[in-house]
């Protein structure tokens, strides 16, 4: 069997199972059992080796079982960059670039030594983005889940970001003092009666602590939205990601700590996704 052979068998059978994009995975998966590009998993007509097809089918029948193709390949691509993953880790979204397209917004000079802050880090993706595009920038990352801090820290390391990043296990931001320029935070907002019906590639690989937001889905941001008078800078900004038309309550809870929305940003397909917000005007200079 070739190459391409392999990898149209296994869209078949990706197809056959119901998978929504059978090729594309097909392709991604057959690339990497093969240790080879997409492009020559797909046309190429070398022998496959046996020990490659052997991976193949492995991955295939993890796909058909519901796991996610990031989940099975151990890594996700966010920013152009390469995020690896860990069970403790959400899988980067292209939506929660919106939360990086709008943090960088509110710099007026990206040079600038500022001090970044990621609550409920993750991989790291989203604080590691931003450091990739502020030179003299340096963040603080912080986690729930120690292994999530462990995965954003190799991140760090891989990327060569490890000097100006520091991760550390915490609950959002009770051990730490500002100011801080730049706030971030993609935090869990799914009801927790809703988790049970999510969709199984969320629901059973996705880790239940970065999900669940509480009875209404805003646990994370009144504990949050509480800290950050405190943490920001006078002229500093906070840009939350949130779910599908949480916007206003996000908004209202700050508010209600005397800050001010200074802006709503929607992601790829049009949905309000981040809500920044800043010290109230009367504190800024």
């Amino acid at each position: 069997m070739t190459l391409s052979e392999a990898t149209r068998a296994a869209a078949l059978a990706l197809a056959r199972g119901g998978v929504e994009t059978p090729e594309l995975d097909a392709r991604v998966l057959a690339a990497e059992a093969f240790g080879v590009g997409a492009a020559e998993a797909l046309v190429g007509a070398g022998r496959a080796p046996a020990g490659g097809l052997d991976a193949l089918d492995g991955f295939v029948a993890r796909r058909l079982a519901g796991e996610p193709v990031a989940r099975i390949l151990g890594r996700r691509e966010f920013w152009r960059l390469d995020f690896a993953l860990a069970p403790e880790t959400l899988a980067p979204r292209p939506d929660t670039e919106t939360v990086v397209e709008t943090a960088l917004s509110f710099v007026a000079d990206r040079s600038s030594a500022l001090r970044v802050l990621d609550l409920g880090t993750g991989s790291g993706c989203i604080l590691l983005a931003l450091l990739t595009e502020l030179p003299q920038a340096f963040g603080v990352g912080v986690d729930l889940a120690p292994g999530a801090a462990a995965a954003a820290r190799g991140n760090a390391g891989r990327l060569g970001l490890a000097g100006r990043a520091s991760f550390l296990a915490g609950r959002w931001a009770e051990a730490l003092n500002g100011p801080f320029d730049l706030v971030v935070s993609n935090p869990p907002y799914i009801e927790s009666a809703a988790i049970a019906g999510l969709d199984r590639e969320v629901r059973l690989h996705d880790p239940a602590l970065a999900l669940d937001g509480g009875a209404d889905g805003l646990d994370a941001y009144r504990a949050i939205l509480r800290d950050l008078p405190r943490l920001l800078a006078p002229e500093g900004a906070a840009v939350l990601e949130h779910g599908a038309g949480q916007g206003e309550a996000v908004a209202a809870l700050a508010r209600g700590h005397g800050l001010d929305v200074a802006a709503a940003s929607a992601d790829l397909a049009g949905v309000r996704r981040a809500l920044a917000v800043r010290p109230a005007a009367g504190g800024r200079r």
